[in-house]
C-alpha cells in the first residue's frame, strides 16, 4: 500500500477518521473497498429476494417430478414445500456436498493464476451461472427453484470469503486491524439496501392494482405485462450488472494496492512463491496448521450456535402467531410472522450498522482481537440463557437482535482479522474452505440437532437452548485457544510455518 509518511492527508482520509484511525493516503483505497463489499452485499440480497418467487414459480413442476421418484416421502415433502428447518437441513447438506468439490477446484485455480485473474475468473463463473438460471427458467427446467436456493447459498459464502481474502492480501496486519472496521460498514449497509432495492424493483416491474383500478404503466412496464415474462427474469440481470461493477472495482484496487501501477514481474503478475509448508489445497492447509484448525473450529461452533438460535426463534414466532390466530388477535399467521421479521431484520441491520461504524474500530484499537472475537459468544451466553429460561418472545426478540447485530458487525470483522498474519495461500485457499464448507457443515449440524431434538427425542425448545449453551461454552474455549495461538505466531511466526510461511 502507499507510504503514509510520504503522502499528504486527503479529504477522504479526514472524512473516514471519525470511524477509525486512517493514515495519510489510505482513505481512497479503503473507500473503494467499502464500496466494493457494499455492491457485493446488495447483489447478494437481490439474489436472495429473487430466490423466493423462483422457488414458488417452480413448485408445481417440482411436485410432478418429485412425486414420480423413489426418494423417501419426507424428502419429497421437504423439497416440494421449500420451507422450515427441514429445508435448511437438506439445502445445507447439498451445499456442503457441492462445496467438497468447489473448494479443491478453487484452491487449484488459486495456485495457477494471479489474484486479478482469480477474482475475474470467479466473478465470470458466477455471472455465467446467473445467465444460465435465466435461460433454464425460460425453458421451464424443473427443480430450478430448489437448485437456485442451493446456489445462492454457495454464491454468498464463496464471494464474500474471496473479498476478505483479497483484503487480507493487500493490507498488512497493522493496516487490517485499523481499516477492516471501516470496510465492514459497506457490508453492513449493503444488506438492507439490497433487500429494499429488490422490493422496489418488484413494485416497479409488477405494480399492484389499487382501489380496483388497473395501474397506469410506462412503456417498459407495459412490455413486461404484455410479454408475460416473470419480473424475476428481469431482476436477475441486476446482479449481473452489479457483479461487473464489483469486479472492475476489485481489479482497480488490486492494481493500485502497492500505491503505484503494477509493473511486469511485480507481485501480482505471478503466483505467490511456494514452499513445502504452504503447498496444497485449502483442506490440507487446515489439517497441517494448528492455527488454521482453530479458526475452522471457531467458525464451525459459531454457525452451530447461530443457526440453532435462528431455528429456535422461528419456532417460537410460529407458536405465537398460531396463538394470536386462535385468540382472534389476528386473522391469519402469515401477516403476524411477516411483520415480526420485517421489524426484526430492520432493527438488526440498524444496530449492526451503528456498531460497525462507531464501535468495532474502538474495540479493535483498545482491546484488540480478544475483544472482537469474544464479544459474540459472550452475547450468545445471555441470549440462550434467556431461551433456556423460557422467557417471553419480546425478551427473546431483543436478545436475538443483540446477537445477530453483533455477529454482522463485530464478529464479521474479527473473522477477517484472524487471517491477517497468514500466507496468501492460507488467505485464499484455507479461508475459502472455512468460510464455505465449514460454515455449511455448521448449518447441517445445527439443523440436525434441532430435528433430532424435537422429533426423535421430544425435547422442548428450552432444552434445545440449554444444549446450545453447551456449544457456546465450547466455542468460548476454542476462542481462547485461538487467541493464545494468535499471540504465539505474532511473537514467533515460525511456530506455525504452514499458517505464516515463516520457517525457523
Amino acid at each position: 500500500m502507499s507510504d503514509a509518511g510520504n503522502t499528504k492527508r486527503t479529504l477522504t482520509d479526514k472524512a473516514l477518521a471519525p470511524f477509525s484511525e486512517v493514515k495519510n493516503g489510505e482513505g481512497s483505497t479503503a473507500l473503494v473497498m467499502l464500496s466494493t463489499i457494499f455492491i457485493l452485499l446488495v447483489c447478494y440480497y437481490v439474489l436472495k429476494t429473487v430466490r423466493e418467487p423462483l422457488v414458488a414459480a417452480s413448485a408445481a413442476q417440482d411436485l410432478q417430478l418429485v412425486t414420480q421418484t423413489s426418494l423417501p416421502q419426507w424428502l419429497k415433502d421437504v423439497i416440494i414445500k421449500q420451507e422450515g428447518a427441514q429445508l435448511k437441513a437438506v439445502a445445507a447438506t447439498f451445499q456442503a456436498l457441492l462445496l467438497v468439490g468447489f473448494v479443491p477446484a478453487y484452491s487449484w485455480l488459486a495456485s495457477k493464476v494471479t489474484r486479478i485473474r482469480l477474482i475475474v475468473g470467479v466473478s465470470i463463473f458466477f455471472i455465467a451461472c446467473i445467465e444460465l438460471f435465466f435461460v433454464m427458467r425460460l425453458a421451464a427446467v424443473p427443480m430450478l427453484g430448489f437448485v437456485f436456493y442451493i446456489w445462492v447459498g454457495i454464491f454468498s459464502v464463496a464471494m464474500i470469503a474471496q473479498f476478505w481474502s483479497f483484503g487480507n492480501d493487500i493490507y498488512s496486519e497493522e493496516q487490517g486491524k485499523r481499516l477492516f472496521p471501516i470496510i465492514g460498514v459497506g457490508a453492513t449497509a449493503g444488506s438492507p439496501v439490497g433487500a429494499k432495492a429488490a422490493s422496489l424493483f418488484y413494485g416497479y416491474l409488477a405494480p399492484e392494482n389499487k382501489d380496483g383500478q388497473a395501474p397506469v404503466l410506462d412503456g417498459f412496464q407495459e412490455w413486461i405485462a404484455d410479454s408475460g415474462v416473470d419480473p424475476s427474469f428481469i431482476l436477475l440481470q441486476v446482479p449481473v450488472i452489479l457483479l461487473v461493477v464489483f469486479t472492475l472495482l476489485m481489479v482497480t484496487v488490486a492494481r493500485r494496492s502497492d500505491g503505484s501501477p503494477q509493473k511486469p514481474g511485480s507481485d501480482d503478475q505471478k503466483p505467490e512463491p511456494k514452499d513445502e509448508n504452504s503447498a496444497g489445497g485449502g483442506f490440507s492447509l487446515i489439517l497441517k496448521s494448528p492455527y488454521l484448525r482453530l479458526i475452522a473450529a471457531v467458525i464451525l461452533l459459531l454457525n452451530v450456535v447461530n443457526t440453532t438460535g435462528e431455528l429456535l426463534l422461528t419456532d417460537i414466532v410460529v407458536q405465537n402467531a398460531q396463538a394470536a390466530v386462535a385468540s382472534g388477535e389476528v386473522s391469519s399467521a402469515g401477516p403476524y410472522i411477516g411483520k415480526f421479521y420485517g421489524d426484526f431484520f430492520f432493527y438488526v441491520n440498524i444496530a449492526a450498522l451503528l456498531l460497525q461504524a462507531f464501535v468495532v474500530s474502538r474495540i479493535a484499537k483498545y482491546i484488540g482481537l480478544k475483544g472482537v472475537l469474544l464479544a459474540l459468544p459472550i452475547v450468545a451466553l445471555g441470549t440462550y440463557g434467556l431461551f433456556a429460561a423460557g422467557v417471553g418472545l419480546v425478551a427473546l426478540r431483543w436478545a436475538k437482535t443483540a446477537e445477530n447485530s453483533t455477529d454482522y458487525s463485530i464478529m464479521n470483522t474479527g473473522k477477517a482479522m484472524v487471517w491477517l498474519p497468514t500466507t496468501r495461500d492460507a488467505k485464499y485457499k484455507a479461508k475459502q474452505a472455512v468460510d464455505t464448507l465449514v460454515v455449511r457443515v455448521g448449518d447441517v449440524l445445527a439443523a440436525g440437532l434441532f430435528l433430532v431434538g424435537t422429533s426423535a427425542l421430544g425435547w422442548g425448545l428450552p432444552t434445545i437452548a440449554a444444549v446450545n449453551l453447551i456449544f457456546v461454552v465450547i466455542w468460548l474455549g476454542a476462542t481462547f485457544l485461538l487467541l493464545k495461538r494468535h499471540a504465539a505466531i505474532t511473537e514467533d511466526p515460525a511456530v506455525d510455518p504452514v499458517a505464516t510461511g515463516v520457517r525457523s
